[in-house]
């Protein structure tokens, strides 16, 4: 009996001896915080990382990283079942302090939103043609290239007859009162594009009298039109032709020409660029718009972190959703399915999530579901115009 048991406390592992985890390579003392371990620790309970003093192998490395996705798995199983079928009620769970049952709301919000903007670059890399939902980035617009400018011009040269060429004393008359507007201009598809270089030195002199805001406009109009005549792309050789000094902010004005340049021309590019900034966006709103939840219901016993992991797992649920319908959409050739979870599925899950989370009556969860949306409306336009800004100026 006595020898059974020293046995067993001496082999407490039912493991392979080339595992990490087997008792032989155990430690007294924690390899990461050296906290002080007894034998019969597995893992650390100050820090829980894996007892063991076993050098790293590759078989070892995809074993352990096997396990962790199996150990993951029951808390990835419980959060994507209830967040899909529990409306409410995994962030009820969660701030009551059931939350080794669940991930992290934040982080899953992340892995979800990254997994799809992933799933969608997949997609459209086998198919360029397929549309991202809502998005439609087939481009109507006429894009007018460079023959076709010079032919624009020539022809405007030789067919259409200006005032300059038919009257040549008011011609005098008006180059004395209007210097710009008569130093030599054409118009091509409504946009001035100057040809004369005394045009720019005298715009450019002008720009000593003119405050900073109007400055800075009076050279974004300089360098654009220098941009379309010249084709001068590199901003140090422009800027040394209009006499201006070479500042980082006069070098980022021009440059943005090349920027307005290249998403005229691949619009799809500057969409997937856009939407790959987008769980950023959501990110960083999501903390805005639970202001309005926190007011909206100030008479709750929930803090203002509380509606955050609430709304953090509604924008969740929205993303794991496109997820989902992705594929079958792409089969399909429709957006169908998407259109279901914005236009029904949506609307119905987050009332269903304010009923259950909030526990408030019916008339008045309708009542904050109807405010709410328009309040999210409001603020996620004027926050997205800013967003889309921001993005196209640093793009």
């Amino acid at each position: 009996m006595k020898e059974n048991q020293q046995n067993e406390i001496k082999t407490p592992d039912k493991v392979s001896e080339k595992s990490r985890k087997h008792f032989k390579y155990r430690s007294n003392t924690c390899l990461n915080c050296e906290h002080p371990l007894d034998l019969s620790d597995r893992y650390c309970p100050y820090c829980s990382q894996l007892n063991s003093t076993k050098s790293l192998k590759i078989g070892d490395f995809i074993n352990e990283f096997l396990s962790s996705i199996i150990s993951y798995d029951s808390r990835l199983r419980f959060t994507i079942s209830d967040l899909l079928f529990k409306p409410g009620s995994i962030s009820k769970n969660y701030i009551n302090g059931k939350r080794l049952k669940y991930t992290n709301p934040f982080r899953f919000f992340l892995s979800v939103s990254i997994i799809y903007f992933l799933l969608q670059s997949v997609v459209s890399f086998f198919d360029p043609d397929y549309d991202t939902p809502f998005i439609d980035t087939n481009d109507n617009t006429e894009i007018v290239n460079d023959t076709e400018i010079k032919e624009s011009l020539k022809d405007t040269d030789n067919t259409t007859p200006t005032k300059q060429h038919t009257d040549s004393t008011a011609n005098k008359k008006e180059k004395k009162t209007n210097e710009t507007s008569t130093q030599g201009f054409w118009v091509v598809n409504n946009d001035t594009i100057f040809n004369n270089n005394e045009s720019y030195k005298t715009r450019v002199e002008k720009l000593e009298s003119l405050n900073n805001i109007a400055s800075i406009a009076q050279k974004i109009d300089i360098f654009t039109d220098f941009y379309k005549e010249k084709e001068i792309k590199n901003a140090s050789v422009a800027l040394d032709s209009l006499h201006i000094e070479k500042t980082r902010l006069n070098t980022w004005l021009y440059n943005k020409n090349k920027s307005i340049e290249h998403i005229t021309e691949s619009p799809r590019d500057f969409i997937n660029y856009l939407l790959s900034k987008v769980p950023f966006f959501v990110f960083f709103f999501a903390p805005l718009y639970a202001l309005f939840f926190w007011l909206l219901y100030i008479r709750s016993k929930y803090t203002y972190m509380e509606h955050l992991v609430f709304i953090f797992h509604i924008f969740s649920f929205v993303f794991l959703s496109i997820i989902i319908t992705t594929i079958p959409d792409y089969l399909l050739n429709t957006q169908i399915f998407t259109s279901l979870i914005f236009s029904i599925i949506g609307p119905l899950y987050f009332y269903k999530a304010l009923r259950k989370f909030y526990g408030q009556s019916r008339p008045k969860t309708i009542l904050k579901f109807i405010l709410l949306n328009i309040v999210f409306f409001i603020s996620s336009s004027i926050a997205a115009l800013i967003f889309f800004i921001s993005t196209a100026v640093l793009y």
